[in-house]
């Protein structure tokens, strides 16, 4: 699905990332396939362990054991990332594409000044003296609205408070011009005031710098203020994709229905919130076709016997809208062709 002329910064296909424990194989990230665009901002939206903080750290290969990238390719301007070597990859980190983490001030080291952090970027990649990158984080850290920057340089991270250490976060990572900025969830534990200025700072540095954007959160919300295109996961793989807006106008999975279902909406106090049935199924012992059957509303509704044996493909569903339903499938064009597919 391809919305732009430009190519893609970045190509996911088939990615497959499973953890190997005494219990069975987790299959966190099973099969996934996306395309990121220059200058654009992808949510990347689902319930807690659906995959999608596995599949950022698979794109900077960050995954420790027992974790590991067991199929699929990440193609980044052009090059394969799951052929080069770490030392590669770490050049790669923090210059090219860079991250901002769910818990900033755990990611910072407690012992070190935040200017000396910031600063370390520089005399990393760019091998500038210390006083040239100090310097330099502190432009940065004016950049990215902190107070007084030249004195919070010398400030050590339990002396910040939880938006300025994001700050700081969004700051290290910003530091090189990146082409691709992975957030995840970056306004998670902060106040709502906070949020929306982080957001703001997202947006800006993604107008100034052309920076392609992977959003990852649990807020639609977030989604709609902020994202160009959304994939929705579920159970390690994308169960649908489309334009921000064609998604909340015209939602076509039932489990994203369920999502868009269950959000408060101002005004509209005698409306019911819906409840999406069951849970997250077992990553270990995953069910036999579509990974949502068990929940879904829809297959009961429609008798659809084929969901409980076949697990759909990501088919496309209008223009730039892809899905992975039967009732949406590309060979069966409706849920009656479905019931009489399965009544023969």
């Amino acid at each position: 699905m391809k919305i732009q002329n430009e190519q893609p910064v970045l190509t996911v296909r088939n990615l497959k990332t499973h953890f190997f424990t005494e219990d069975g194989v987790v299959k966190a990230v099973d099969g996934v396939d996306f395309d990121l665009y220059p200058g654009e901002i992808l949510g990347l939206v689902g319930e807690s362990g659906c995959g999608k903080s596995v599949t950022s750290l698979s794109i900077l290969r960050l995954v420790g054991v027992p974790g590991k990238i067991v199929d699929g390719e990440i193609w980044f301007e052009g090059k394969n990332l799951l052929s080069l070597t770490e030392n590669e990859m770490v050049a790669m980190r923090g210059n090219r594409m860079s991250m901002i983490f769910q818990q900033p001030q755990t990611s910072l080291n407690p012992v070190y000044k935040i200017g000396d952090q910031v600063a370390e970027v520089f005399t990393i990649h760019k091998n500038l003296p210390k006083k040239e990158a100090w310097d330099k984080a502190v432009e940065l850290l004016h950049l990215v609205g902190i107070p007084d920057a030249e004195k919070k340089a010398h400030a050590f991270p339990h002396e910040m408070s939880g938006g300025q250490a994001q700050r700081v976060m969004i700051a290290m990572a910003l530091a090189l011009n990146p082409t691709l900025l992975i957030a995840d969830e970056p306004t998670t534990a902060l106040d709502v005031t906070i949020q929306a200025q982080i957001m703001d700072l997202i947006l800006e540095l993604r107008e100034k710098m052309g920076t392609s954007v992977i959003l990852i959160t649990h807020d639609l919300g977030v989604i709609a203020e902020m994202a160009d295109r959304v994939a929705v996961m579920y159970a390690g793989q994308i169960v649908e994709q489309a334009t921000v807006q064609e998604l909340f106008a015209r939602p076509h999975h039932p489990y994203t229905k369920g999502l868009m279902g269950s959000i408060p909406v101002l005004g509209k106090v005698t409306r019911r919130l819906e409840v999406i049935p069951g849970s997250v199924p077992n990553l270990i012992n995953l069910p036999q076709g579509c990974r949502f059957s068990p929940r879904c509303k829809a297959r009961i509704e429609q008798s659809l016997e084929i969901c409980l044996h076949e697990n759909p493909m990501l088919v496309e569903t209008g223009s730039n809208h892809l899905c992975r339903c039967w009732l949406y499938d590309g060979q069966m064009k409706s849920a009656g062709d479905l019931m009489e597919a399965n009544h023969e």
